[in-house]
This record gives C-alpha cells, structure tokens and sequence, in this order.
C-alpha cells in the first residue's frame, strides 16, 4: 500500500504542476491523469472509468485566469488511488468500489479549491520580492521566488491528494459494508449520473447553436463509458 500511495502522489505532484504552474501539456486533465495514474499501479481501466466520469463533471469549469474550481486532478488520482488500494486490501472488485472511492473523493476535492487559492494569494505577494530582487540586479533572488511560486502549487497539490486519500482510506472502509448491497443495484444509475450531469453543465454554457453537436458527441461517450464497464 505505502509504494502504491507514494506512485500516487509523485503523479499527483508532476499533473498537479502541469494544471496550473508549468507546461500544460494536459496530462492534469481527469480523463489522462487517472489512466496515468491506474497503468503505473497496474489497473489501466480502472483510471479509465474514473477519469471518463471525471472528466464530464469537470469539463466546464477549468482553472483559467481568475477561476479556481475545486481540484478534478487530484479527485482523478486519489480515487484511482484508492479504488485499486482499497479493492486489493478489502479482496474486492467490481464497479461498486470504484464508485464508493469516486463518491467519496468528489466532494472532499474541493479542499484544493482552498488550497489552489492560498497558493495564489502567496505568489502575489511574491511578485514584490522578484521586483525588489530585479532592483538589486540579482538574477539569482528573482529565480529563487520563482521556485518558491512552484513549491507553494506543489505542496496545494501534494496536500489536496494526502487529504483526499487520507480521507477515503478512513471513510469508504466503514462506509463499504453498509452500502455494498445497495451500490450493487444502483451502480449502473449512477455510472449513467455522473456524465449526464456533467454534459448538462457543458450544456449550460456553450453557445446554443453548437449544443446539439456537442450533445451528441457527449451521448456517444456515455455509451462508450457503459461498453467498458
């Protein structure tokens, strides 16, 4: 468990960097960075599942410019994380798990909206300090505060998967023999939930005459997504 955690948090720390802070090449994206993070813990289609479902929820609220929505990176990862953790521990397998793990993980990912926003507060401030440090000619001081910019986005990332698993490592063993039965009848309603909803919020903020495009494309995933579960 403690290597499939620490696999777990040097991806979270990497996709975490690429959301906001460098390269952006996408690999923060819920729909590549769970996959990512299932193949290195030797479950490719587990990250598959969670990052499709993911990656609708998420797909309109992106962190561009002032916006900070809670962290669909880390809630990707960690419950990938914890899905395959959780389901070797427990000796179970199935839909039903991953869906308990995903549940769980959703709402306690909007601590990295906080932590996401305390990290920009910080980097403001810090932008003072590369000004003072260009004043005094030193190159050297302004890359320093750079790199202190990074670390506080690396530690708001590091931070929100350490709660979120910390959390689903306590909450879904309880919660799994209460609710196995009941998720063994509901789990193919909610794995149908979860993308309509995130397509009704895409819906809701695209242009009108590109609606029913989109709509059909986003029909098509959730039957994609169904095929294979």
């Amino acid at each position: 468990m403690a290597i499939s955690l620490a696999f777990g948090a040097l991806i979270s720390l990497i996709c975490g960097l690429d959301r906001v802070a460098i390269l952006q090449i996408m690999i923060s994206r819920p729909i590549v960075a769970a996959p990512l993070t299932a193949l290195a813990l030797g479950e490719p289609l587990i990250g598959l599942q969670i990052g499709v479902m993911v990656e609708f929820l998420w797909l309109a609220r992106l962190p561009v410019g002032a916006a900070v929505p809670p962290d669909d990176t880390q809630v990707a990862i960690a419950s990938s994380v914890l899905a395959i953790v959780l389901g070797r521990t427990l000796n179970v397998s199935g839909i039903e798990l991953l869906l308990l793990c995903l549940l769980i993980a959703i709402p306690l990912g909007k601590v990295g909206q906080y932590f996401d926003h305390y990290a920009r507060q910080y980097n403001v401030r810090l932008i003072k300090q590369v000004d003072l440090a260009l004043d005094r000619g030193s190159l050297m001081g302004a890359e320093f505060q750079h790199l202190r910019g990074l670390t506080s986005f690396s530690l708001a990332s590091i931070g929100t998967y350490a709660i979120v698993v910390l959390g689903g490592l306590l909450i879904v063993p309880f919660l799994w023999p209460l609710l196995q039965q009941s998720l063994s009848h509901s789990s193919a309603w909610i794995q149908l939930a979860l993308p309509l909803v995130g397509i009704a919020v895409i819906l809701g903020t695209i242009n009108v005459s590109r609606a029913i495009t989109l709509f059909c494309a986003s029909f098509c995933m959730s039957f994609l997504l169904m095929w294979l579960v």
